[in-house]
């Protein structure tokens, strides 16, 4: 197996084409030239070139200003997605989950400065609660699985995502002080939870807690998404944070299996 890929083998026309794609995200979903080039620090005219060619090939469209990208995206993601063993575990965990809760329920993995959630469970007969497509993106600053994420980092690398990254204000709830992320992410460290309200959309509270593999390793985030006026600050440090820890104990004694 290849633990390795040297810079002979990289593919760099390749590697921008899927730094072109990542840059969509769910509070960017349509986007001018001028801000793709701006998402990815690419000219306007190579931008142009990798965005034309995922609009022929069906995997973006466009309206002659605006590019976004179309559900044939998700296939590039579904077969690794239903390969993992770890989906398999993890799935009908959050659908109980979500139905003794009657709350959605997520996992989540880091990927470069977003989390990318990797299996969902929505709780029946809510018509009110938060909706995350398996494959979607979110800001790690800005949500619960992020910051669990985050906290998991070593510390080089955690310096480097502080210092590199843009930390963008999505709610006024948002954090936007790197100094006062880094204390939340040591806190987060700390308690072995995070709870994260409304910095990513107004009216919703999230909170997570690590998924460990079985050398103790932080490989995902567990998070219960609920809407502030259902489910009250109280309850998530109490009833949510309770079935969390214990579904995420119940995934990793059976992923040791």
């Amino acid at each position: 197996m290849l633990k390795q890929v040297s810079n002979r083998d990289h593919v760099n026309s390749l590697a921008r084409g899927l730094e072109v794609i990542r840059a969509f995200t769910r509070t960017r979903p349509s986007m001018t030239l001028s801000d793709i080039s701006r998402a990815t620090d690419m000219t306007r005219a190579t931008v142009r070139r990798f965005i034309l060619t995922l609009v022929r090939e069906g995997y973006a469209e466009t309206d002659g200003k605006y590019f976004s990208l179309r559900p044939k995206v998700l296939e590039l993601g579904f077969a690794a997605l239903s390969s993992l063993s770890f989906v398999d575990v993890v799935q009908p965990i959050l659908t109980s989950m979500a139905c003794n809760l009657k709350e959605s329920v997520f996992a989540a993995v880091f990927e470069k400065d977003h989390v990318v959630y990797v299996a969902s469970a929505k709780a029946p007969d809510r018509a009110l609660g938060m909706s995350v497509s398996v494959g979607s993106r979110a800001p790690a600053h800005s949500v619960s699985t992020g910051r669990i994420l985050l906290a998991a980092l070593p510390e080089e690398e955690l310096l480097e995502y502080l210092d590199n990254s843009k930390i963008t204000k999505l709610t006024p709830n948002s954090v936007t002080s790197k100094v006062k992320l880094r204390s939340l992410i040591e806190e987060t460290r700390t308690k072995g939870w995070s709870i994260v309200d409304q910095e990513f959309e107004i009216g919703l509270r999230g909170m997570a807690v690590p998924i460990r593999n079985k050398s103790g390793q932080v490989i995902a985030a567990l998070n219960v998404g609920c809407p502030t006026s259902r489910i009250s600050y109280q309850e998530m440090n109490s009833t949510i944070l309770l079935e969390l820890q214990k579904a995420s104990q119940t995934i990793t004694e059976n992923l040791q299996t």
